[in-house]
């Protein structure tokens, strides 16, 4: 029995043999990705979006069995399915988390023997807005610093910068930071930064600055009352990159920069910077202060005058103001009485009561009889006037008298004065018709 079954192993383990040394392969394992561009290290980029076609195929007797693997970083391998003869699949739109190691195998299965072939692939793509750059003060140093950021992307990209218009270069890097000595500055250069990435677009994408020297504003004088606080305003306007703001004292020594302290009070919104100062003293704080702006283009410096001066005397301006209105009035007066002493005559009988409409008549009355008179002395004869002339003064004269009487205010000798009047015209107007009847 024993006899009978070693024959038996012996034709199947050389039917095995005869399998195994028939089987051949796989020999070559041929792969294929199609996609943007390899780095000159062999690895393969393909651009975000884009169509890849995988394929691998292999030599063998039999014919393989063919799979793909694929592991993301950090992960575990996945397979992608299997096929006996070949092997091959697209991916339509590559994505960031297709990004990692794709493997081939091929198996023989009579023999039992594989091979495999692992290929790295990346997937780049470009920032998704446009590059940004801006000009700064160097930290440290009094240089200009250009920079340029254009995020997002994958890998880094790469900045040139130039100067415009002409184009020379000012210099290249991954970095797209570039520092420039005073000699390549000017008020109103431009600078353009151009980054391209290695998945585009072709062209690349670019932006400008342009620098500017400061400008300053300020107030030229200010005045400041004794033992009270001033604020002195310097405003700069204009200036790319923003203008570093100083403060100092006095035109003969500008290096002297004023340090905030107990009586120096500097605070500095955006590009407006104010000196605040306390308890001013005329001896030690007027005079001129200079507001200082500068950047890598230029510097700029305004110069303020500060007057200290005593505070006002409230009580002292209001009483010279009473003193002079009353001054007025009375020069005003003394120029009515001089000028006018009819018109303070009237205000004075108003004052005392009197009717200057009875005052007025009266005068009016007298002057129109004394020309009467006079008219009348004229036509008569020479002897006629001479014995009117004595009682004609006297009548004159005594009328005279009364209206002395009522401008001087004597009530009791107006009334007589009045009633006088009265008489007197009578009998110069009997007077007048005996002398019309009078033959001649």
């Amino acid at each position: 029995m024993a006899a009978g079954i070693q024959p038996r192993v012996l034709v199947y383990l050389g039917a095995l043999l005869a399998r195994w040394v028939a089987a051949g392969g796989p020999y070559q394992l041929e792969v294929n990705i199609s996609t943007t561009g390899s780095l000159p290290n062999g690895t393969l980029y393909a651009a975000q979006g884009s169509q890849v076609d995988f394929s691998c195929r292999s030599n063998s007797r039999p014919s393989p069995m063919v799979e793909w693997w694929f592991q993301a970083p950090h992960s575990r391998n996945e397979p992608f399915g299997n096929n006996l003869t070949v092997s091959c699949f697209t991916l339509l739109l590559m994505s960031r988390n297709l990004q990692g190691n794709y493997t081939c195998s091929a198996m023989n299965m009579l023999s039992g023997r594989h091979r495999k072939v692992t290929t790295e692939l990346l997937v780049y793509y470009p920032p998704p807005s446009a590059p940004q750059c801006w000009a700064e003060m160097s930290p440290g140093l009094f240089k200009l610093q250009l920079t340029c950021r254009w995020d997002g992307g994958y890998p880094d990209p790469d900045f040139l910068w130039t100067e415009e218009p002409g184009g020379v270069v000012v210099g290249s890097s991954k970095l797209g930071v570039e520092m420039l000595n005073q000699s390549q500055l000017s008020d109103g250069k431009k600078f353009k930064c151009v980054g391209s990435h290695v998945v585009g677009p072709e062209s690349g994408a670019s932006c400008v600055v342009q620098i500017r020297s400061p400008s300053l504003l300020s107030e030229p004088m200010k005045t400041c009352f004794t033992g009270g606080n001033v604020t002195l305003t310097c405003k700069v306007s204009g200036a790319y990159p923003s203008a570093k703001i100083l403060w100092l004292r006095n035109l003969t020594q500008p290096e002297v920069v004023i340090q905030p302290n107990s009586h120096y009070l500097i605070t500095q919104n955006g590009q407006r910077s104010t000196l605040t100062i306390r308890n001013c003293s005329q001896d030690l704080d007027e005079g001129y202060y200079v507001c200082r702006a500068e950047n890598p283009v230029g510097v700029r410096e305004v110069d303020i005058w500060l007057s200290v001066k005593e505070p006002l005397n409230i009580g002292g301006i209001v009483g010279t103001i009473v003193s002079l209105l009353l001054l007025g009035l009375a020069i005003i007066s003394g120029l009515m009485l001089y000028y006018s002493p009819v018109f303070c005559w009237k205000v004075g009988n108003t004052f005392r009561g009197q009717d200057m409409n009875d005052v007025m008549v009266l005068v009016d009355s007298e002057e129109e009889e004394v020309e009467e008179e006079e008219d009348a002395a004229g036509v008569e004869e020479e002897d006629a006037n001479e014995r009117e002339e004595l009682p004609k003064e006297i009548h004159k004269h005594g009328h005279i008298h009364r209206v002395t009487a009522l401008v001087n205010g004597d009530v009791d000798r107006m009334g007589n004065g009045l009633q006088a009047l009265q008489d007197d015209s009578s009998e110069q107007q009997s007077d007048i018709v005996q002398e019309q009847d009078r033959p001649v």
